[in-house]
């Protein structure tokens, strides 16, 4: 069977099983099982595939129909323009989280960042990538976690810059940061059975859901994060696009200043941030 003639029939698959991109995803999967370049796909598809590719693809294709994310069965994301490994053990990135990353960098540069609840390393990683001046520390509560972190980090040139420790929330953290970013689990435990099976079937539970009303993070990084900003540090969570003005009020009755909620591209909030007047 020719690369075309496989492409069409999983575009076919997909479209059938409910999936939107299914082109998209399917050359994106085509590509993989290729081991070819996305850019470079077109070139290859008169070629006709080895039987060892055509089962490949077809596995993959199968996978995604029943509705396995494209990056779950590639097992990596691009996020900022970088690739990171993700794993059953980690969140997978979504691109609201690049916002954060753009709030963050159009501040001033730290000298140490905080990340919390790291996951896949992704907002460490990509921030110490970006300031190569900047030194972090990054900590999540599953040590399976922080083994995927400590590859991304590698991958990326910043394992000399980043310390992955063991910590939930702050309880191993020690010293003063200048900036502590975090994208904790937002998602209330009544909204659960409303994500999409990509999210509710694939990523780990405790890493979407608090198991209550989604506000149970931000109350201990609110009410612990002075202690560990120096003065005038900056403090930036992502939430929910209707959990805004909830959690600025935590951050508000915990004595920070300008508090500020920030909007995704799609106008929804995203992003709350603040700064701690010390």
């Amino acid at each position: 069977m020719s690369a075309q003639a496989a492409l069409s029939a999983a575009v076919r698959a997909l479209e059938a099983a409910g999936i939107e991109g299914a082109s998209r995803d399917a050359r994106i999967l085509l590509a993989e099982a290729m081991a070819v370049t996305r850019d470079r796909l077109t070139l290859h598809l008169a070629d006709d595939l080895p039987p060892e590719v055509q089962a490949r693809f077809e596995a993959m294709i199968a996978r995604r129909a029943d509705r396995a994310p494209v990056s779950r069965i590639i097992g990596r994301r691009a996020f900022w323009g970088r690739d990171f490994a993700v794993t059953p053990e980690v969140l997978d990135p979504r691109p609201e989280t690049e916002c954060l990353i753009a709030a963050a960098l159009g501040g001033p540069v730290p000298q140490r960042l905080l990340d919390l609840g790291t996951g896949s390393g992704i907002i460490a990683v990509t921030l110490l990538a970006e300031w190569p001046d900047a030194r972090g520390v990054a900590c999540d509560i599953s040590p399976a976690a922080l083994e995927v972190a400590v590859r991304n980090a590698a991958r990326h040139g910043v394992s000399g810059r980043l310390d992955l420790i063991v910590s939930d929330w702050f309880g191993a953290v020690r010293g003063r940061f200048d900036l502590i970013a975090s994208n904790p689990p937002y998602i209330a435990a009544d909204e659960m059975a409303g994500l999409a099976e990509e999210v509710r079937g694939h990523d780990p539970r405790a890493a979407l859901t608090d198991e209550g009303d989604g506000l149970a993070a931000y109350r201990v990084i609110a009410g612990q994060a002075g202690a560990c900003l120096c003065p005038g540090g900056r403090i930036l969570v992502e939430t929910g696009w209707r959990q805004g003005a909830a959690v600025a009020a935590l951050f508000d009755a915990e004595g920070f200043a300008q508090v500020a909620i920030l909007p995704d591209l799609e106008g929804r909030d995203r992003v709350i941030g603040a700064v701690w007047p010390g």
